[in-house]
């Protein structure tokens, strides 16, 4: 029950995400440190909602998670520069303290995401 439960939410968080990349993509190209800014920020929008329906596919979850986990440690840098050089995010100021526990949170976020998706799981089936 409760990975079911943990596959909703995450679901709902890629989709909410890959909405923001499309609604506020002004604001997440401010913390991509990399050329090319908006067509980043686009292609992880994309990227995501294509986590979200695959995380509803059983048969594709576990891959799925260990992509996520890859995605995750891929956009640590933004989460960094964000920490590091104190950008405001979607119009407000981040702590940097706040911003630092993002980047920290990142970890745990990965942890959750692989044993969600049966990552652990000696048969391999979440």
């Amino acid at each position: 029950m409760m990975k079911k439960l943990s596959i909703a939410l995450l679901t709902t968080i890629f989709l909410v995400s890959g909405i923001l990349h499309f609604t506020h993509d002004s604001e997440l190209v401010k913390i991509t440190p990399l050329p090319y800014a908006y067509a980043i920020v686009w292609f992880t929008g994309i990227v995501e909602f294509v986590f979200a329906a695959f995380l509803l596919l059983l048969r594709y979850r576990r891959a799925t998670g260990i992509l996520i986990s890859i995605f995750a440690l891929a956009v640590l840098p933004a989460n960094i520069n964000m920490a590091i050089n104190d950008i405001p995010m979607f119009g407000s100021h981040v702590d940097p303290l706040g911003a630092w526990i993002r980047v920290f949170l990142q970890f745990p976020f990965i942890a959750w995401v692989l044993w969600s998706t049966g990552f652990w799981r000696h048969d391999r089936m979440a």
